[in-house]
């Protein structure tokens, strides 16, 4: 079975991932930020399910410990099929003007930076001109690309913008390598994203205003990438699919 890469995939939508695919009889890569014990937690449970395992900590802004990253997952399960961008950061709620130069910088390259230099890899690795066998990237966008998240985090919006035109123009120019490309949107998630915002109940402030009525589970999300990565999805490539209940 395919080899399944999943940047930040110790907590939230990337291990409630993990866990699906392995139960899918995927063998598991995944990397994370600092979360030691949440990582050996997670690993654990995926070997109970009877699958291999490699996890390794990597600062996706970091080029040097992406590439390390994938060159490991090489050596320990062989080629990704797979691979599910997914590491992100969100800063502190606040205004444009009172945002920092340093706060940008580490949204911009821990989510744009890391996805593009996370996508590159797995195209190194996927392209059938490069020897390998085609394959699925997800990435994982948000519905505040359109939004825009006035007043709370715009710099995380832009950078979920360009997450779209990075899956846009990437499906297109991989499509005759064998490789699909697509993003899911996520809206209102309650994971613990939002305690980095500021806000650790927020999900549950705007839950109620959200068409479906309620905010949104991390494997809701999970589920929706890990169908865009499989064979049940094989005529679909740069598709933006909103996880958001209508908002």
């Amino acid at each position: 079975m395919t080899v399944a890469v999943i940047t930040g995939g110790s907590r939230g939508i990337g291990r409630e991932c993990a866990l699906l695919l392995a139960a899918r009889g995927h063998d598991i890569a995944f990397s994370y930020r600092a979360e030691k014990a949440a990582a050996d937690a997670l690993a654990a449970e995926i070997e109970a399910l009877g699958r291999r395992v490699f996890a390794q900590a990597c600062d996706v802004r970091d080029e040097a410990a992406v590439i390390a990253f994938f060159d490991g997952v090489d050596a320990a399960l062989g080629r990704p099929g797979i691979v599910l961008v997914n590491a992100g950061i969100v800063a502190p709620q606040a205004r444009l003007a009172d945002y920092s130069a340093e706060r940008m910088r580490s949204v911009f390259e821990t989510n744009i930076f890391g996805a593009f230099v996370t996508a590159r890899e797995a195209v190194r690795r996927m392209a059938k001109s490069r020897g390998g066998a085609g394959g699925a990237i997800v990435i994982n966008s948000s519905k505040a690309s359109v939004l825009g998240a006035p007043g709370e985090y715009i710099d995380y919006a832009a950078t979920k913008g360009a997450m779209d035109t990075l899956t846009i123009g990437l499906a297109k120019e991989v499509a005759g390598e064998g490789i699909r490309v697509n993003a899911v949107r996520p809206g209102i998630i309650d994971t613990d994203i939002h305690t980095l915002g500021g806000e650790p109940r927020r999900a549950d402030r705007l839950g109620p205003t959200i068409p479906i009525g309620r905010s949104g589970t991390a494997r809701e999300v999970a589920q929706t990438m890990v169908w865009l990565a499989s064979d049940e999805a094989s005529y679909v490539t740069g598709a933006l699919v909103d996880v958001a209940g209508g908002r």
